[in-house]
């Protein structure tokens, strides 16, 4: 298994292009440098009113197919 950690800023605004399906992936880059993109859709549940914040550990199998995406506690 892999594990995946990241910072997510994302405005209500901004969200919304994905809501629209004007955009389906969201590509971050990880606390260990690396480009990830995973699909709008999985950020879903973590939306409010702000968007979508904070720090992210995306759960992966040896081929790299997600297993889980979790909200962590910030390490700052």
């Amino acid at each position: 298994m892999h594990r995946f950690y990241f910072r997510l800023a994302i405005t209500a605004a901004q969200y919304q292009r994905y809501y629209q399906g004007k955009a389906s992936s969201v590509v971050v880059k990880t606390h260990a440098g690396l480009n990830l993109s995973l699909p709008a859709a999985h950020l879903r549940r973590f939306i409010t009113a702000d968007g979508v914040h904070g720090d992210f550990c995306l759960t992966a199998d040896a081929q790299h197919r997600m297993i889980a995406l979790e909200r962590v506690q910030s390490s700052s």
